[in-house]
């Protein structure tokens, strides 16, 4: 699934990635539900089993049995963790951070990404890059600060998701080189739904109801279908021109933290909030120059 150089239809691309942070927000929102009535390990095996089925039966067709062509099994072994471990800290993390802010949190993984990238490239890190990436901490560090006045460990959790994706991102552009991007996106469910399989006897509780089995697998289906469209987005539109519009997660995100938890953030969240998406908007217009 390679993508095209001239971008043809950019509205429909800008269309397609507006629909993908909806699923992603989705994604999140039915996460943080979800993980107060499942096991968390339960919760991730049944994503990672939705989202290999749904992955299978999007590529399958057109790609047939090139989808399981690769060149490094240990690379796709290693993707394939890194994201079993984001998904699980970010289990851990919907359980006590709200949703809108944990979004935002995620926001600042592509200044990070350009931060540890440039080293790998052989080059120097623009001094804005790094007053950027400094912005963006100290609005993640509005967003977390202890409530309260009270510290706890799971105030590390989300900076763990945030490095664990960080991580991911770079591993993919050295793997997209050699690597069919349909490959990478079915081999990491191969790999999480194994791995998670491996474990669910130790986390294996019957559950109340078929709702929260259905609930459970909605997290795959928001998690695939999000991943699907943002794919289809970048056939129709360069990468420069999505990225700004990604940032509408943060919105559906807090509106639907609003709707489901009747939680609004407060002046000093929405202010980090703010600096994350600023400082963001800001290294994106830095990268298109």
């Amino acid at each position: 699934m390679g993508l095209n150089t001239a971008p043809q239809h950019p509205l429909r691309g800008i269309a397609l990635v507006v629909g993908a942070t909806l699923c992603f927000a989705l994604l999140d929102t039915t996460s943080q539900y979800v993980g107060a009535l499942v096991p968390v390990l339960m919760a991730v095996w049944m994503r990672w089993l939705t989202q290999t089925l749904m992955t299978t039966l999007l590529l399958w067709p057109q790609q047939g049995r090139q989808l399981l062509r690769m060149h490094s099994p240990r690379l796709h072994l290693l993707r394939g963790l890194l994201l079993l471990s984001s998904s699980t800290a970010a289990f851990l993390s919907l359980m006590y951070i709200p949703v809108g802010e944990f979004t935002a949190l995620m926001m600042t993984i592509p200044l990070l990404v350009t931060v540890l990238a440039a080293p790998m490239l052989g080059e120097r890190t623009p001094r804005l890059t790094w007053l950027l990436l400094a912005g963006g901490l100290v609005g993640a560090l509005l967003v977390i600060r202890p409530k309260g006045g009270e510290l706890s460990w799971s105030l590390l959790l989300p900076l763990a998701v945030v490095l664990f994706n960080a991580a991911t991102q770079l591993l993919t552009s050295h793997m997209v080189k050699t690597e069919d991007p349909g490959a990478i996106h079915f081999y990491t469910g191969i790999v999480g739904l194994v791995a998670s399989t491996a474990v669910l006897p130790w986390a294996w509780q019957p559950l109340a109801n078929g709702t929260l089995w259905g609930l459970a697998a909605l997290i795959g289906v928001f998690s695939s279908l999000g991943h699907y469209l943002l794919i289809r987005a970048y056939h129709h539109a360069p990468v420069s021109r999505l990225m700004p519009y990604l940032y509408a997660q943060i919105g559906f995100a807090s509106l639907a933290g609003w709707l489901v938890f009747d939680h609004a953030p407060d002046a000093w969240t929405w202010l980090g909030m703010g600096l994350i998406v600023l400082c963001g908007l800001v290294g994106v217009r830095s990268r298109m120059q």
